[in-house]
């Protein structure tokens, strides 16, 4: 669907009026566009409408006049169940649905968008909702790319970084879930740190004035593990997994000895002997992906590469 007048904007709907919803919907407005919106509670709908925005009775209605199509709610379940309520208006639009799901979920819904008759495009947000609009916040796209292309207008006014990094919706959401476990990871870390410096009255600002090189050197070393995994290449002449036994041992006798949860320590003490009993302790941190991937260290099947799944 295009607009009748090439110089206007075009409209768009934004179907859930949740806080991600919302701040969706405040940034097309803000934008310049004529934007519609709809949500089960139509209390929610006020603030915006008294900023310019149109109001859908029903899901469909809110959908009529656009030509972009913005989803925003909990879950694939929920996204097939208000795009089958909007029905037949999603016909020739193209829909971007920017809600949470699994790939699995998020593949089901492009399937029945295009079953619709509608172009499909999902986006993984890397934000809280006041970091819509922000130059420094990531929507990772996956999907239809002539959606990302001929509405990169609209998406631009979403977040500063928008790239396209599949034709397989699925990979977006896949690309989403890998930064927030990274995030976990290093979360997780720095709490139980946190933890045994606090038990000691370190307290953590003076700790990072002291630990900020190690700490930053730390990203650094992402790129080579990821050359590793990608190529499945593991030997290494230093840093070999050996080596982290008796730091990671260390760890784990020290949270027990202050009394602090031994978890985090233990399970990563765990796959690290593991993998040196299997004979790996000459192969770089690295080999660890083969205990994500199979629950041995025997290797496992890998899918990288520029394809729709890549």
């Amino acid at each position: 669907m295009t607009s009748a007048n090439s110089d206007a904007r075009p409209s768009v709907a934004v179907l859930g009026l949740g806080e991600m919803g919302t701040a969706l919907a405040g940034a097309f407005l803000d934008g310049g566009h004529p934007t519609t919106v709809w949500n089960r509670t139509p209390g929610k709908a006020e603030a915006l409408v008294a900023k310019g925005a149109g109001r859908g009775a029903t899901a469909g209605e809110a959908v009529g006049p656009a030509e972009v199509v913005v989803v925003n709610v909990k879950g694939g379940a929920a996204v097939r169940e208000v795009l089958e309520q909007a029905g037949d208006a999603i016909a020739g639009r193209a829909v971007v649905n920017l809600s949470d799901g699994t790939s699995g979920e998020v593949r089901a819904v492009a399937e029945a968008v295009a079953q619709a008759g509608a172009e499909y495009l999902h986006g993984q947000i890397m934000t809280i909702a006041p970091g819509i609009g922000h130059p420094d916040a990531t929507i990772f796209y996956g999907g239809a790319a002539g959606v990302h292309e001929r509405h990169g207008e609209v998406l631009g006014l979403l977040s500063g970084h928008s790239p396209l990094v599949s034709d397989d919706p699925g990979v977006a959401v896949l690309y989403g879930m890998a930064v927030h476990g990274t995030m976990w990871g290093l979360l997780n870390g720095f709490l139980h740190a946190a933890a045994a410096l606090s038990d000691e009255g370190v307290a953590m600002e003076r700790f990072l004035d002291h630990a900020d090189a190690p700490l930053a050197a730390l990203s650094a070393f992402l790129p080579s593990i990821a050359a590793e995994v990608d190529q499945g290449r593991y030997a290494t002449p230093y840093g070999a997994l050996r080596h982290h036994l008796p730091s990671a041992q260390d760890l784990v006798g020290e949270s027990r000895d202050r009394g602090i949860d031994a978890g985090l320590p233990e399970y990563t003490l765990s796959i690290v002997e593991r993998a040196v009993e299997q004979g790996h302790g000459d192969d770089s941190y690295a080999r660890l992906v083969d205990h994500f991937r199979t629950g041995s260290m025997g290797g496992g099947s890998r899918r990288v590469g520029p394809g729709s799944r890549g």
